[in-house]
């Protein structure tokens, strides 16, 4: 995409973080992903990680401006190798103006091709309203795809619990009754995290 941000919002226990590790353990060799999923950082020590996650040089980890300089030559090289790189940036509804700043920077480098490199950004809901703000109106111009993940309805989540339970070499209908499963619904609201831990207990 040529705005090149992914926007995905889901709630505490939602399975988001579950969705993101699946997803970048099933890429190819060809893709090369980064992700971040600690939002309390400070503007160096988010050039650090970053220079640590891209295995740049000691002194990308200390200046901004040799760092930009290594991603970009590193991007424009997996680039013209036909491979493609991710920055992932989970909780990001924690994170601090100035980072969601930085990161929006990141996601404009680009040839006259493309962009070098697609960015996601996941949050919980607090993250779409803070979108909203006028210091975001920038960040929010570039998101190309939105994503939601929604609590699972009462019928997805009978077919969860009773896949989970197959999965375990179980029988879904030996474990919970079919009321058991709409109270466990009703009780988790539909998150499959809060679910687990309910079903697990019981």
């Amino acid at each position: 995409s040529r705005k090149g941000i992914t926007l995905l919002i889901g709630e505490a226990g939602a399975g988001k973080t579950t969705i993101i590790r699946t997803a970048v353990e099933k890429q190819s060799t060809r893709v090369h992903c980064v992700h971040l999923n600690n939002p309390t950082l400070t503007r160096e020590e988010f050039v650090e990680m970053l220079a640590t996650k891209f295995s740049l040089s000691e002194r990308a980890s200390e200046s901004k401006a040799q760092l930009l300089l290594e991603l970009e030559g590193l991007l424009n090289e997996r680039r013209s190798q036909g491979e493609t790189t991710v920055l992932i940036v989970d909780e990001a509804q924690s994170l601090s103006l100035e980072l969601l700043e930085e990161i929006r920077l990141l996601a404009n480098m680009e040839t006259n091709d493309g962009k070098l490199m697609s960015v996601i950004i996941a949050g919980q809901p607090e993250l779409a309203n803070r979108l909203n703000e006028r210091e975001m109106r920038q960040l929010k111009q570039r998101v190309a795809l939105r994503c939601e993940l929604r609590p699972l309805t009462h019928l997805e989540t009978e077919v969860y619990v009773a896949g989970r339970i197959r999965a375990a070499g179980g029988v879904g209908a030996a474990v919970f009754t079919r009321e058991a499963v709409a109270l466990l619904h009703q009780v988790s609201r539909g998150l499959p995290r809060t679910i687990n831990v309910i079903a697990d207990n019981a």
